[in-house]
């Protein structure tokens, strides 16, 4: 790897998933239309959390933390994909381009981290319920909120820093929304091997040791289930799962298909699966905890009959 690509590459230009007009305005308004229900739908879960005192407990400090993740993570991004579809002007700047991939990479690896601890948390309400109380005090939640909100930070710092030692050089044309690790990589003209090996080595310790605690949680968590004698109990206890088994699903599930693969295989299909992850995922993460959670219901229900309320009084 060879320094000095400040001084080569001033600039990226990001073309988006079409240069077609039509096709660009169909974008637009898809884009904006997620953005738009992304925010409001975790907002919404983030202020029903804070102001309901019945949900000051981990696992919904532990869902206030993931909505404010997506909203940051879609807020990362979808703004300047909107700018970028509605202007003839498609650059963006190489520390723009970096900040964004900072942000990016610690996000994701924010949101692995936070669905393994939620994860933990579903294992001691089910499998250790008479100590809950004091597995998941306040202060441990906090203490593990921390840790991976910290090594979050830190690991996209790290990955951030190897890809300034990078040279760009030749085209800049990113044909994809937003600057993605591969994608930059794929346009670098010095040898990327060492950091896609790191990218490669570090990834692997970093989201398979949380999949690996969520894989063993939920083994522990069905054999506790089965053991159940009441068929309602059952299913109350799978129903309080559900939700995370979901969006752990949807998360790993369009995740791998983008970087369980080589680097020289990365094409087009690829930033579509990138998409889903990046904007379908935090859209739907709200609807999916909400959607059978009676708790939720309403604390939402409760906030907004509250507004409007305040309105007409």
């Amino acid at each position: 790897m060879h320094g000095g690509n400040q001084s080569e590459t001033s600039e990226f230009l990001l073309l988006g998933l079409s240069e077609s007009p039509k096709e660009q305005r169909i974008l637009f308004w898809m884009f904006l239309s997620m953005y738009l229900v992304t925010v409001v739908g975790n907002v919404l879960i983030i202020l029903a959390i804070s102001i309901d005192p019945h949900l000051h407990t981990p696992m919904y400090l532990l869902l206030a933390n993931l909505s404010l993740t997506d909203l940051f993570f879609v807020t990362n991004t979808i703004p300047n994909t909107l700018v970028n579809l509605q202007s003839q002007n498609k650059a963006i700047s190489y520390a723009g381009c970096l900040t964004q991939l900072y942000f990016l990479v610690s996000l994701v690896t924010l949101d692995n981290f936070i669905l393994a601890t939620m994860a933990y948390d579903r294992y001691v309400a089910i499998c250790r319920p008479l100590y809950y109380v004091t597995a998941m005090n306040p202060g441990l939640c906090i203490l593990l909120l921390t840790l991976c909100w910290g090594l979050s930070v830190l690991y996209g710092l790290f990955l951030t820093l190897f890809v300034t030692k990078v040279t760009f050089c030749g085209s800049r044309k990113i044909h994809y929304i937003f600057c993605e690790m591969y994608v930059l990589l794929r346009l670098a003209c010095s040898n990327t091997q060492i950091i896609h090996t790191v990218q490669i080595t570090t990834g692997c310790f970093i989201f398979f040791t949380p999949l690996g605690i969520m894989i063993m949680s939920y083994v522990w968590i069905v054999r506790a289930i089965l053991r159940i004698p009441s068929a309602s109990s059952k299913y109350k206890a799978f129903s309080t799962c559900a939700s995370h088994l979901a969006v752990v699903s949807l998360f790993y599930g369009t995740l791998g298909m983008v970087y369980l693969q080589p680097l020289q295989t990365y094409s087009m299909k690829d930033s579509v699966a990138t998409v889903m992850y990046a904007v379908v995922t935090p859209m739907m993460n709200p609807f999916i905890y909400s959607l059978r959670n009676k708790d939720m219901h309403g604390a939402l229900g409760r906030l907004l009959l509250g507004k409007v309320f305040q309105r007409f009084t």
